[in-house]
């Protein structure tokens, strides 16, 4: 899933325009340094028409080191792609796990359920690494629990609401086949599919 941008672009507000300067040459190395960073790491990230997007993953029987080399790297590639979650059949792993970043902190959920999810439902705009700049509208609960194991095999169980709710919800889906296409409303669908066809063209 990818980041939502909240704050306010002050770019053309004239009272700010005597405090922009020059970027340094540190700066524009850095800033080179993550678009590439970026880049390789959505060449890493299966995109939408491929098939295993489409295909349910297999529950881990046990959560031993190769799992945990694979979360290690896949939030490696989650962050560099500037997302706050990605599931394992985003990266053409059929196996039942996600990372995300959830209050502020890097999770490993293996083998996760919605244990309860409250009646309220909210719609807001998800975005997703598989699907490129498309976003569209999708209804889900406000509040989850999530149960899974960590990293280390141990149980866990997050009580979650708003964005980090929403977050491993997309996750979960994910694990499942589903994408937020399925999810959306006609209209929104159709529009998004519009654009994404194109893409398919080009694969």
């Amino acid at each position: 899933m990818t980041e939502h941008a909240h704050d306010p672009d002050d770019r053309d507000d004239p009272e700010h325009e005597d405090e922009l300067e020059e970027p340094t040459r540190e700066e524009l190395e850095a800033a080179a340094e993550r678009s590439a960073r970026k880049q390789i790491a959505l060449a890493q990230i299966r995109q939408y028409g491929d098939p295993v997007l489409r295909m349910r993953a297999a529950e881990i029987t046990a959560v031993d080191d190769e799992v945990r080399e694979l979360a290690d790297r896949m939030l490696q590639v989650m962050h560099d792609a500037d997302g706050i979650g990605l599931a394992a059949t985003q990266v053409g792993i059929l196996r039942r796990f996600f990372v995300c970043t959830v209050a502020g902190e890097d999770r490993v959920v293996v083998n996760p359920v919605i244990a309860k999810a409250a009646k309220k439902v909210e719609t807001d705009e998800e975005g997703c690494l598989s699907l490129g700049s498309v976003r569209m509208p999708v209804e889900r609960p406000v509040e989850v629990t999530l149960e899974g194991l960590d990293r280390d095999g141990n149980p866990l169980s997050l009580e979650l609401e708003g964005l980090d709710a929403r977050v491993v919800q997309h996750e979960l889906d994910h694990l499942d086949g589903m994408l937020i296409v399925d999810r959306t409303d006609p209209e929104s669908r159709r529009e998004a599919l519009r654009r994404l066809r194109p893409r398919l063209a080009l694969r």
